[in-house]
């Protein structure tokens, strides 16, 4: 009885349609093959029927690619659920720094200092152009202004003159924060390349940056040469918070999963079907390409750039930016789910060899 358990739970790797007609005829085999005293498959033989039934799912046994984009398919797909798990636990989060906060960590960093104006505080934790994403940006972010839907930030600027020279505001700064429990990083200098043909390369400005983070909150200080009208600007933001991992990594295999599957059911459905493979490339083509062309240029920005936590994952698969393209790819596959749901006469269970 409980090899014949082990045995049904595996074929439970079949489609329901074809277990009905051939599950209890493997069964037997397997049960009349197997020696005496087994109480339950060997690994090999455990790994031969679940790969067998996952192949019967996808239909289609005059190709042999179909396993390759069933695969792809639910990683995409993955990835995209992934995403929306992120975006809603990043709810989860405290709201973007006050004005009150980012006055403190200013004074904290910088004694001596002035602000220059009153602190600019983002009124949501995402912004799109600084203000909260409204129905009226539905236009702007498919066509094209996507990006600029990002996290929010509080910022200020430091009133000249300054009282210190760069590199003494730089060391203070980095032992008060160190103090008050901030992790510190090193700071960065960029030469900026912002001459003309005549201009004198000697002396081209310089952008000296200070990343900190204390718990959730984020400080990026930028200090400027004299052609800035501050010569210190300070970000303060959220980082991710804790929720975001674990709720992107379990929706990722959820959504994937059920994505192949779906795939699958599909295949077997429209198999012999004219106009469905057009569709399923068109979706394909356009999920995909965004997430190749972004994720380059993203881990190249991280590499040239500190940063304490992770561009959203939305954005490494090209999105918001190429929402529209996610929209019409996303039109074609349920075109594709339309069209295996109509019945078909002539569908039958594949036949698949268990080895």
């Amino acid at each position: 009885m409980s090899l014949t358990r082990h045995y049904r739970w595996l074929l439970l790797a079949y489609p329901r349609a074809y277990r009905r007609e051939r599950g209890e005829e493997i069964l037997g085999l397997l049960l009349d093959t197997a020696p005496p005293g087994k109480t339950r498959p060997a690994v090999r033989e455990a790994l031969d029927l679940v790969r067998a039934g996952l192949r019967c799912r996808l239909g289609r046994r005059a190709s042999r690619t179909v396993g390759v984009w069933a695969l792809l398919t639910a990683l995409i797909c993955g990835l995209f659920t992934a995403s929306l798990a992120a975006r809603v636990a990043w709810e989860t989060s405290r709201p973007q720094p006050d004005q009150a906060e980012v006055t403190a960590i200013f004074a904290e960093a910088f004694p001596g200092h002035r602000l220059n104006g009153d602190v600019e505080t983002a009124p949501a934790l995402f912004v799109f152009y600084g203000q909260p994403l409204q129905w009226r940006s539905l236009k702007p972010v498919l066509l094209g202004d996507g990006g600029e839907y990002q996290e929010g930030a509080a910022y200020a600027a430091a009133a000249r003159p300054a009282p210190t020279p760069v590199a003494e505001t730089l060391a203070t700064a980095r032992q008060r924060l160190w103090t008050a429990g901030w992790r510190v990083n090193d700071p960065t200098s960029e030469v900026l390349d912002v001459c003309g043909p005549r201009c004198d390369l000697t002396r081209r400005p310089v952008e000296t940056v200070l990343v900190a983070r204390q718990g959730d909150t984020v400080l990026r200080a930028t200090f400027h040469d004299s052609s800035y009208n501050s010569y210190l600007h300070v970000e303060v933001q959220r980082a991710a918070p804790p929720a975001v991992l674990p709720a992107a990594v379990l929706a990722g295999l959820v959504g994937g999963g059920l994505a192949w599957l779906a795939f699958a059911w599909a295949s077997r459905r429209t198999e012999g079907r004219r106009g469905v493979l057009p569709l399923f490339g068109i979706a394909f083509f356009l999920w995909w390409v965004p997430a190749l062309l972004s994720t380059p240029s993203l881990i190249s920005h991280h590499l040239d750039e500190l940063h304490p936590s992770w561009h959203p994952l939305w954005e490494w698969l090209g999105q918001p930016t190429c929402s529209l393209l996610f929209l019409v790819g996303a039109v074609c596959a349920l075109a594709v789910l339309v069209v295996a749901l109509v019945p078909r006469k002539d569908l039958r269970p594949l036949t698949v060899k268990v080895t």
